[in-house]
């Protein structure tokens, strides 16, 4: 009769099986990529000692083109359970030691179910991916493995945060998977992503490329916009992961957690020196965030894509907040195409997961041209107005110097829904900037006056005194209060508490229909 004993040292000698995946040759290559292995990383991203492994003993069921002589321990994929922060959350590490990561009919499985215990458990959901895309030797159960999880990620989107990182060349299937998350990582040099890599391209187009000139991390992060963060190794991108992790709620029945701040005076008298009154000059919107925010708590989401306008997270007085902000060190803090999806997609993020979202105003209009017609301008544009006006969250704008236009009304003005609207003492609120309306207002008297450069001056002026300032717009009500600059992070304090209990009910839809 089997002894116990046996058994139990039976389990134990598979799993060690399991845990070496494709071995120490094919681990040891991994890490002359600069690379870690699918627990390694696990490890970083956790706390420690809280990983569950689930489903270890899994392996495919492939007999074609050699796979029954093949083994792969975890089917090339690891998944479970475990503690960042000491919160709950669900993960999968893909194991490139064992068949390349590639995605098989049991791998999308084992990925499938640990969704579905994040989502039935209300946790975050991460995903690091390093993967060559559809294993091919399983053919079209590969691609229905594909479409299981790509099913997940669009039905729990806004019920889960869903995060993914990419740590190494993901091809073909395994990119479309991050592009439906909330949020992508990328690690500079050893991070791809591309749907057909260059080989491919070459021999359909003719044309040449690296792999890293494709799709590597500053081109997701600069050109495309497909990724939002990227580090410089795994470990200092699994280590920001842990610090978005802060700002999130667990799901979207709750809130963000409110952290302990240092007691310190909501009066910032550098305010007024940081913005020039003279509204063509740029400055860096960071500067006056900051001032705002709790010491340097402000997490910048897509820095180096769309540059005309920032986007992240920030905490005021503990609480976590969405700050949507025109940079007019940019492009003098227009909207474009880029800047329209980077701004909409963050507002819907901060709807979907009970962050109230404050917006600081300073923009000229929506940036002119024929590339930017042709492009869509109109579709990607309405993007704006579409996420300010569906969302329910506390909605807060402060107007610091120019709100002109259309992008007045798209960037959370009363109309459009906002519930508080503040206005610096100096801003300059109208249909378009004086020089452009007296040229159009006054044009026959320029035309026939006898110093029409000076007349022309004259009529600015007088355009200005008359609508580009504060109180017109304040005695309407689309202002609802004109503040001194140094009290702003006050007024924000005091609407942020006012509005913690916000409810506001919408009529009954299945979903609306975006301008995608």
């Amino acid at each position: 009769m089997t002894d116990i004993y046996e058994r139990i040292n039976d389990l134990y000698d598979r799993k060690r099986v399991i845990e070496l995946g494709g071995g120490d040759e094919k681990i040891e290559k991994q890490h002359q990529k600069g690379k870690l292995t699918a627990r390694e990383r696990i490890e970083l991203l956790v706390d420690s000692g809280t990983f569950v492994e689930l489903n270890p003993f899994i392996e495919h069921r492939s007999y074609d083109f050699g796979l029954d002589q093949v083994q792969g321990p975890g089917d090339g994929v690891v998944t479970g359970y475990a503690k960042v922060h000491g919160r709950p959350i669900y993960l999968f590490s893909q194991d490139f030691t064992v068949f390349g990561g590639a995605l098989g009919e049991m791998h999308a499985a084992k990925i499938a179910n640990v969704m579905d215990l994040a989502a039935k458990n209300g946790a975050p959901f991460i995903g690091l991916n390093d993967s060559g895309g559809a294993r091919i030797q399983e053919g079209v159960v590969s691609l229905d493995g594909y479409g299981q999880i790509f099913y997940r990620n669009a039905i729990y989107s806004g019920v889960i945060p869903q995060i993914s990182v990419i740590l190494g060349p993901c091809a073909g299937g395994a990119v479309y998977s991050p592009a439906i998350t909330d949020f992508v990582f990328m690690v500079d040099e050893t991070s791809q992503m591309f749907i057909t890599g260059p080989k491919v391209i070459e021999t359909v187009t003719g044309e040449k490329i690296s792999s890293e000139n494709l799709g590597g991390s500053k081109v997701h992060n600069s050109i495309s916009g497909n990724a939002h963060f990227r580090g410089e190794d795994e470990a200092t991108v699994l280590e920001m992961v842990r610090e978005l992790l802060t700002y999130l709620p667990q799901n979207n029945r709750l809130k963000p957690q409110i952290e302990k701040w240092e007691e310190e005076d909501d009066y910032r008298s550098d305010l007024t020196d940081m913005i020039p009154f003279d509204s063509i000059r740029p400055y860096d919107i960071r500067k006056v965030i900051n001032q705002v925010v709790d010491e340097s708590s402000f997490f910048e989401v897509h820095k180096e894509f769309a540059k005309n306008i920032v986007v992240g997270l920030g905490r005021i007085r503990g609480e976590v907040v969405g700050l949507v902000c025109n940079q007019p060190k940019f492009m003098a803090g227009s909207l474009d195409i880029d800047s329209s999806d980077k701004a909409s997609r963050f507002i819907r993020f901060c709807d979907s997961f009970n962050i109230p979202i404050v917006t600081f105003e300073d923009v000229t209009g929506f940036f002119p041209g024929i590339k930017q017609e042709h492009g869509g301008i109109i579709r990607h544009g309405a993007k704006i107005l579409y996420a300010y006006s569906e969302a329910t969250v506390p909605k807060i704008t402060v107007i610091l110097r120019k709100a002109f236009g259309g992008a007045y009304v798209a960037l959370n003005s009363k109309s459009i829904g906002a519930d508080l609207v503040f206005a610096w003492p100096n801003a300059e609120i109208a249909v378009m900037g004086p020089e452009g309306a007296a040229n159009i207002i006054f044009a026959k008297e320029i035309q026939t006056s006898s110093n029409p450069e000076e007349t022309r001056k004259q009529k600015i002026e007088e355009y200005r005194n008359k609508f580009a300032n504060p109180y017109v717009a304040a005695s309407r009500g689309m202002v609802d209060d004109v503040i001194d600059p140094r009290e702003t992070r006050i007024k924000l304090v005091q609407a942020l508490e006012m509005m913690r209990n916000k409810q506001e009910d919408r009529p009954f839809k299945k979903h609306g229909n975006i301008p995608l």
